[in-house]
């Protein structure tokens, strides 16, 4: 209820607040489906619920954007049925289908309480991301790159992206180094994520880190284990496929699914279903160059354990040179703390030095103070009732006054007292 303030009907901010939310509760009394991106989940781990930032664009702008609501209850309850429908629990950055109702709260203000999400929208959302992604690549003439390079005959040298702990890339090496025939092939593992939000960042990386040394392999080999469809989002991105199509070396994946071929797939020189699948690929190119050949094999070896061991020699000597180096810098910078030392016990004793007579002066000038030297030099002190006699109207006729001098004490008593005049 408003006051009257100078004519002026005033509410209070609670009075407004409250009138708001009785228009929301009225207008929004059931839930509703939205549409929208979650940007951030913000899960707290110590409470268990969640605060969505929820965003939608428009040409790349940023329209509407609300923060929402993710009880513990209700996140538990979706998180588990996305991973158990998608393979992937809730994250940041994509699209989702939730139904919720309005809330204010006038210490909180306008929140949107996420009740239910829909899986199945997020990945129909993924599906039209991979056609966007296969459509601007064929738009910049790209789509075909990396699948038109030629495999080597031998590919003896390979730089694979993979987890070192994964189970595909184990099938992978177990596959490759048991081989019956004893194929030799040189693999580097250069390690990623093959699975997250980090995937497209990771991938990416590597790959920039082999073109660096590209001159060292003959392809890439990009192995991971199985996965539900959302769990292979990733591999639908447009800068990831981008990369891996005008990677200048063969790509070769076995990503570990049958259905739903992705972008990364599509574009890459060669894909095989499994792991298993590109072990039995490589070996295959090496068992058609041995039969067409007949003695290709030990010149392989030759050749493929001269690379080895130059390698080997190499790093052994540059851990010498760094060896080396390591104990000039250390000699270096234990003169350098030794010189330091010296330094800081000498301004300690500088310091000490100046503050022990600065401690000096100051008990000098104590000693000047001192109440007895005072007293010595011919000043006294005057006690009325144990106390200081600071002033006369503090003081009748007859009150006994009790004087401090130097060698003594007077006893005495108030005749009379007069006020100096100002």
């Amino acid at each position: 209820m408003s006051e009257i303030i100078k004519n002026k009907s005033v509410f209070s901010l609670l009075e407004v607040m409250n009138s708001i939310r009785k228009t929301i509760t009225n207008r929004y009394k059931s839930s509703f489906w939205v549409k929208a991106e979650m940007n951030k989940l913000n899960f707290y781990k110590h409470s268990g619920h969640c605060y969505p930032d929820l965003i939608e664009k428009q040409d790349g702008k940023i329209i509407a954007q609300m923060r929402a609501v993710l009880w513990k209850s209700d996140y538990m309850r979706i998180n588990s049925f996305f991973l158990k429908t998608l393979d992937e629990p809730l994250k940041d950055g994509i699209k989702i289908l939730f139904l919720a109702e309005i809330i204010f709260e006038p210490s909180h203000g306008l929140t949107l309480h996420i009740t239910d999400i829909d899986p199945e929208y997020t990945l129909g959302d993924l599906e039209r991301e991979k056609q966007d992604t296969i459509r601007r690549l064929k738009e910049e003439g790209i789509y075909d790159r990396n699948r038109l390079l030629k495999i080597p005959l031998l590919p003896q040298r390979i730089a694979i992206i993979s987890v070192e702990t994964s189970k595909g890339y184990r099938d992978f090496l177990g596959k490759i180094e048991n081989n019956a025939a004893g194929y030799c092939v040189f693999y580097l593992l250069f390690p990623s994520l093959l699975q997250g939000e980090k995937v497209v960042q990771s991938i990416s990386a590597q790959l920039q880190r082999i073109r660096k040394v590209m001159h060292h392999f003959d392809a890439v080999l990009i192995v991971r284990g199985g996965g539900g469809d959302i769990g292979l989002s990733s591999y639908n991105n447009y800068l990831l496929a981008k990369e891996i199509a005008l990677f200048p070396l063969p790509v070769l994946t076995g990503i570990g699914h049958i259905t739903n071929e992705t972008v990364v797939e599509k574009v890459a020189c060669r894909n095989l279903i499994t792991p298993t699948d590109l072990a039995d690929f490589l070996i295959l190119q090496f068992h058609n160059f041995s039969a067409a050949l007949g003695n290709a094999k030990q010149k392989t070896v030759t050749i493929a354990n001269r690379i080895i061991s130059g390698e080997r020699l190499k790093f052994q000597m540059e851990t010498k040179l760094f060896r080396s180096a390591s104990q000039s810098a250390l000699f270096y910078i234990r003169n350098q703390l030794i010189l330091l030392h010296e330094k800081l016990a000498d301004k300690s004793l500088q310091l000490l030095g100046e503050q022990a007579m600065r401690i000096e002066n100051i008990q000098k000038h104590l000693h000047t103070l001192d109440p007895k030297e005072l007293l010595r030099r011919g000043y006294s002190m005057t006690l009325h009732n144990g106390k200081a006699l600071k002033s006369v109207s503090q003081l009748s006729a007859g009150d006994a006054l009790h004087t401090i001098i130097f060698d003594g004490e007077i006893i005495s008593t108030v005749q009379i007292t007069q006020r100096k005049s100002q």
